[in-house]
């Protein structure tokens, strides 16, 4: 009789299934905590050497050691998504250290905890420019780098569950920016769909963050409103996170997955 190991297995019978990244270059905004500080150690599990992009230096070399001790491999960027310029010397300097950029991971964002009309037009321009100005001009570098060199790429827009569900309690703007994000996600799809680019999003519901946990300090405990009373972990979306960059979803573009828990109506 002859043993076979769950992974050949799986090869044999579902061929489809890879979530190998191997030698794949990624680029994780947003990455100095939060989601973004958990999908960075994702990818690079999976085999994708890493550029790890944000604001703070500490914590940027902080993530590199932590992946590097983990056997990945992992550089660090300064980036701040509101600055254009910036964003494309920023690609330009990857792809000259590590290689033309194949995985983004779409994750900066600021949230704005302002009625619409209270909310300064500085801060206006602040959460438009982070949220949903730099991702576009982010992902559209990085196409314009893959179609050149025709390669196939995934890029994963992080919206948020605030994009389909708010009740008028603050935010305001911090919503509507994250249904752009969805929406650019779907246009960008059909436009990139001819040339290998596939373009999701995951909109997460209330799961532990640093952005979070600012909110909590000034409304408080909001898990007791929803149906199974608690907030989800980062780790919990790192299943949809690996499916959607990896060759296993090959044939998915233009979708937006809720991860919410069943804390949001429908």
């Amino acid at each position: 009789m002859v043993v076979r190991k769950g992974r050949d297995i799986m090869s044999t019978f579902i061929p489809n299934a890879s979530t190998d990244l191997t030698g794949q270059v990624a680029l994780v905004t947003g990455a100095t905590s939060g989601l973004g500080w958990n999908f960075a150690q994702v990818l690079a599990s999976a085999g994708a050497h890493v550029a790890v992009a944000g604001r703070r230096q500490d914590r940027l070399d902080e993530i590199v050691e932590k992946i590097e001790n983990q056997g990945g491999i992992a550089r660090a960027y300064i980036l701040d998504t509101s600055d254009m310029a910036a964003i494309e010397t920023c690609v330009e300097r990857i792809t000259h250290e590590m290689g033309i950029i194949s995985i983004l991971i779409n994750n900066a964002g600021i949230p704005d905890a302002a009625m619409a009309t209270k909310i300064s037009l500085d801060l206006i321009d602040q959460v438009i420019d982070v949220n949903l100005k730099g991702p576009f001009v982010l992902a559209r570098e990085i196409a314009k780098r893959l179609i050149k060199a025709e390669l196939p790429g995934r890029i994963v827009n992080i919206s948020s569950i605030a994009a389909f569900d708010y009740e008028g309690n603050g935010a305001a703007l911090y919503s509507i920016t994250k249904a752009g994000i969805a929406r650019m996600t779907e246009a960008l799809a059909v436009e990139w769909s001819k040339f290998n680019i596939n373009v999701n999003a995951i909109a997460p519901g209330a799961f532990s963050s640093e952005m979070l946990d600012g909110m909590l300090e000034r409304v408080g405990d909001i898990s007791k409103h929803f149906p199974r009373k608690r907030l989800g972990k980062p780790s919990q979306l790192d299943s949809t996170l690996l499916y959607l960059c990896a060759p296993s979803s090959e044939c998915v573009t233009g979708t937006v997955v809720k991860v919410d828990d069943g804390q949001m109506g429908r």
